[in-house]
């Protein structure tokens, strides 16, 4: 997808990653890029930057998802692509709360549902359109730290894929950008789960950005800024029992877990 001229709306870009994607959308030529947040007075301070619309919205609320959708097509047009961004990092073991556990699964999870579901029909009657959601490695790979994360990651990229098995020939594409370690506000902590995640480096928010616009230009599924990820990725499928003890051994050094 090419991004010029289209219209485009991001959920939590108040900061980080989807404040680092709405400036490069915009510097793309993007016609309007609508910034959602659930502090409105962060997604006011990322339009301001890009000349964009700010609007306030929890992601875990359907009926706020179906506002932002209806408002931002009455009043600029059909959504050309919706970045389900937003995301929480709660609940890091068995033994969190089950409120934790429950955000965790309705802003990591069920967001990208609640945006499919009112945005493919629309879509569809038009010929198509593309979905971007923020999953992470830990979609792929699992969460060292981060029991919740891991698993509703998972669900994520399993949720993008049925979206694309399902919709690909009736002209709805689907990415998912699955990052590991991004210097944002999330990742501003020495958590062992932001350690885990940092061990192959962490890249700036622009970096990301401009990776993401190569990918979408590619229209490609899997959008990795860290390209090792893919290695580890076929480590794991080719030997699961030995990648298992690997990450079983890396967990015990991060979190200082004796045998």
């Amino acid at each position: 997808m090419e991004l010029q001229d289209k219209i485009i709306v991001i959920t939590g870009a108040g900061s980080g990653i989807g404040r680092a994607l709405a400036i490069r959308f915009k510097a793309e030529g993007a016609k309007a890029i609508v910034s959602v947040d659930i502090n409105l007075a962060n997604a006011q301070a990322t339009a301001e930057m890009i000349d964009g619309v700010a609007m306030s919205a929890d992601v875990a609320i359907e009926e706020d998802i179906i506002r932002v959708i209806e408002e931002t097509e009455s009043t600029l047009g059909p959504i050309d692509l919706f970045c389900s961004n937003a995301g929480v990092g709660l609940a890091p073991a068995l033994d969190s709360p089950n409120s934790q556990w429950q955000m965790s699964w309705d802003i990591n999870v069920m967001s990208h549902l609640f945006a499919a579901r009112h945005m493919v029909p629309r879509m569809v009657a038009r010929g198509g359109g593309y979905l971007l959601n923020t999953a992470s490695a830990a979609g792929v790979l699992n969460q060292i730290g981060g029991a919740a994360y891991g698993v509703t990651k998972h669900a994520a990229v399993g949720f993008g894929e049925w979206v694309a098995i399902h919709h690909k020939h009736e002209g709805i594409k689907v990415s998912m950008l699955c990052p590991q370690a991004v210097r944002t506000p999330m990742t501003d902590n020495d958590d062992p789960a932001t350690t885990a995640a940092a061990v192959s480096g962490m890249i700036e928010p622009e970096e990301l950005a401009d990776t993401v616009v190569e990918e979408l230009r590619k229209e490609s599924f899997m959008i990795l800024p860290h390209p090792i990820v893919l290695e580890y990725m076929r480590n794991k499928t080719n030997n699961y029992d030995r990648w298992i003890g690997g990450m079983n051994k890396l967990m015990r050094s991060i979190l200082g877990v004796e045998r």
